[in-house]
């Protein structure tokens, strides 16, 4: 058989319904082995970074692998944010380039290039890959593709790369003659001393809370963490990347902590004895940029499986080397061995930080409020809704006041963090979760880079709502000039434009609103929900809005501005309050 072919059968057996593409002549053989397929589908996007980050958005939704191809030279180099992405946020994708010739292929020459369009993918993408090979011979195909499989699904998932040369896609092989990848074995295995220790840890704890970060939905662990809460009652909390994880709905949840955290959340973390942190790498965006001042009247037990992310960025108490999922299994398993005396106390102290600092306020200005648009959203979304955020102020406020059901699924980036990956991210979902809505919320710049995937959506007749919000500037770095460059807004505003989003959206014939007022938000919510048609929603949004409460730098987390005043924040905290020289000024 062809070894083009090979590929997609391969592809196939993986369980992999859709290919995300931009086509190219380095891909000829590899879009040929597709044609007429029943088995996969190829989805054309419009642009490579779209593709590799539709293809994030599929793997994270499915549970299985994501698969991108693109071209060589500049289709490649175009993967390159996607592929980042997916390292950082820990997603199995696959990406597939296609290369010149071997015998056009520069490799050891002293010479730029030699094929047309080629280009050293591999070597550009290995900071950012679990793995990345050149296919040089036919006869390493099958090794490769299933070591590639292997590598992003297991231990701490990400994204691996294969560029196969135009003449090696075309060559015949027998794959049974062709030596096959033999995975190793990984254990994680957990003393059950170190278990009976957490145990009774767990229970001479006061104030104990449970950080859930993005591995929790890494390892499928969300059903065995439910299971641990209803039996132990302690409070929840969640990284950016652990939103989803958890259910709000559940009398548990404490809400989000971290710079833009919220501030009940953070004062949750800040009185805790004892933190849980279960496949989170507690970053700098978790702790703020004093780590020894987060959670420093705690015993921290840390949980990822990643043993590079243990006592990395901040020293822990407990270090465990596990899969979460594996982790949660073993502890349910001794929860006969566990009393809880539900925190009564710990809880009200708890509702007593979210009644005094709600996520939202409702305003009846000439604008509507995003934190209260972001609740009031929270009512209309449908069961098994995907949600598609992207990064900025808008991230931030949804962040803080969607409130998630159990069935809902909540997709942002984390550490590439590009604007514009909301849109193509719910393409990926939309492919991987077809029967579901998948709903994006953006804002006016970020939309801009990515906005060609509107033909894909309306190609398609994808259930995608899409969601802008328009304050006509970059607003999360005006913010950040706003606080530490004297409002020099410098490239945010006057140097910033954005088109009529109604005339443009309409051109690629979606279905268009605008909101002005909060007393029209039902209304809209209505009409955007009411069938699987995909359709555009733009929010005015006052330029001037912040994302806040907000983490300054040098500060402990639970000292978000704006400040309360030193009596307040005495009031909130059963430990030592850090930071402050008197009344609101704080140290810089």
């Amino acid at each position: 058989m062809k070894l083009s072919d090979y590929v997609i059968d391969s592809i196939v057996s993986e369980g992999v319904t859709h290919i995300f593409e931009v086509c190219g002549g380095a891909l000829s053989h590899l879009l040929d082995s597709i044609y007429d397929r029943q088995d996969i589908s190829t989805v054309s996007m419009h642009h490579e970074m779209a593709a590799a980050i539709a293809a994030e958005g599929y793997a994270r939704v499915s549970g299985n692998i994501g698969v991108a191809m693109a071209t060589s030279g500049p289709g490649a180099t175009n993967l390159i944010t996607g592929i980042g992405s997916c390292y950082f946020d820990s997603v199995p994708c696959l990406f597939i380039t296609g290369q010149v010739n071997t015998y056009e292929y520069n490799f050891n020459k002293l010479v730029r290039q030699i094929g047309f369009q080629e280009t050293d993918i591999v070597n550009i993408v290995k900071p950012i890959v679990k793995n990345a090979s050149l296919i040089d011979d036919e006869k390493k195909i099958k090794y490769l593709f299933e070591q590639g499989i292997y590598t992003a699904k297991n231990g701490r998932p990400g994204p691996v790369l294969l560029d196969i040369p135009l003449n090696i896609q075309r060559t015949q092989i027998n794959p049974e003659l062709i030596e096959p990848h033999v995975p190793p074995l990984h254990e994680y295995n957990i003393e059950k001393s170190t278990i009976e220790k957490l145990v009774e840890l767990l229970n001479s704890s006061a104030r104990p809370v449970i950080l859930v970060g993005g591995g929790v939905r890494s390892s499928n662990a969300s059903g065995e963490l439910l299971k641990f809460i209803n039996d132990t009652d302690i409070p929840v909390l969640t990284s950016l990347m652990g939103l989803d994880s958890f259910p709000h709905d559940h009398e548990s949840f404490t809400g989000m902590i971290g710079t833009y955290g919220n501030r009940y959340a953070n004062l949750a973390l800040a009185n805790a004895d004892l933190v849980l942190a279960l496949g989170t790498r507690l970053d700098t965006r978790q702790t703020g940029t004093v780590p020894d001042s987060f959670a420093r009247n705690a015993i921290i037990i840390h949980v990822d499986i990643d043993k590079t992310e243990l006592n990395n960025k901040l020293k822990v108490d407990y270090p465990i080397h596990s899969d979460v999922k594996n982790f949660l299994v073993e502890l349910n398993n001794y929860m006969d061995n566990y009393y809880h005396s539900h925190f009564i106390s710990w809880k009200k102290e708890i509702n007593s930080f979210k009644k005094r600092y709600p996520s939202y306020k409702k305003e009846n200005n000439n604008y509507i409020n995003p934190n209260y648009f972001m609740h009031e959203l929270s009512q209309f979304l449908p069961e098994n809704t995907v949600i598609c955020v992207d990064v900025g102020q808008n991230q931030m406020w949804a962040a803080q006041s969607l409130e998630l059901k159990k069935s809902h699924r909540f997709l942002t980036q984390g550490g590439m963090a590009s604007i514009g990956s909301a849109l193509p991210l719910a393409i990926g979902a939309a492919f991987a979760k077809p029967d579901s809505t998948a709903v994006v919320i953006t804002g006016d710049g970020g939309f801009q880079l990515n906005i060609q995937e509107l033909q894909t959506v309306y190609h398609h007749k994808l259930p995608v709502k899409i969601i802008l919000l328009n304050n006509h500037c970059y607003g999360m770095i005006k913010q950040f000039q706003e606080q530490y460059f004297n409002s020099r807004f410098q490239s945010t505003v006057g140097d910033y434009s954005c088109p009529d989003f109604q005339k443009v959206v309409s051109a690629y014939k979606i279905p268009v609103m605008k909101v002005n007022e909060s007393s029209r938000l039902n209304e809209s919510f209505e009409k955007l929900f009411k069938d699987k048609r995909p359709m555009f929603l733009e929010v005015s949004i006052d330029p001037d809005e912040k994302a806040l409460p907000k983490l300054s730098v040098n500060q402990p987390i639970e000292d978000q501005e704006p400040l309360l005043s030193l009596d307040e924040l005495k009031s909130n905290m059963s430990i030592e309050v850090l930071g402050r020289k008197s009344g609101n000024e704080s140290c810089k």
